[in-house]
């Protein structure tokens, strides 16, 4: 089974449901058929491709949370209620306290445990939490897909 981490911004509005929709047809779904994915259970990407790979997809589905999942943001941990039937596991790493550092070793714990990390970046900005994570993937000589959003 092929595990792939999703990364992404946390910033979505800028483009409507049925754009990421396509994005995720076009770049999730060709690993679904056997594949694991690991969410980062926050706002943004992560709740808009876990709640299309609950929809339209029976891979594995594990949410990965740096603290708790009750310390999410309300629209991360409302995404995960509606998912709940067909995530396969949620992983609350503990962290405290929840800061950049947390978040980055909870997108770590990802890469670790997968073949290929698929961000979703918004704009060229190489400190964001996804290019590090992007970055790490590489790091590790993993193999990832970018796809501006």
């Amino acid at each position: 089974m092929r595990a792939v981490t999703v990364t992404g911004s946390r910033t979505t509005g800028h483009q409507g449901r049925e754009h990421y929709a396509k994005l995720f047809a076009d770049h999730l779904a060709p690993f679904a058929h056997d594949g694991h994915f690991h969410l980062g259970g926050a706002r943004g990407i992560d709740s808009l491709a876990l709640e299309w790979l609950a929809a339209e997809t029976r891979a594995w589905i594990t949410v990965v949370v740096p603290g708790t999942l009750e310390q999410q943001p309300y629209e991360a941990r409302l995404a995960v209620d509606r998912a709940r039937e067909r995530v396969t596991e949620i992983v609350e790493l503990g962290a405290e306290p929840l800061d950049d550092a947390a978040y980055l070793a909870r997108n770590r714990w990802m890469v670790d445990r997968s073949t290929l990390t698929i961000g979703f970046p918004v704009g060229e900005s190489r400190k964001s939490g996804t290019w590090l994570t992007l970055d790490y993937t590489a790091q590790q000589n993993k193999p990832r897909l970018i796809v501006p959003t």
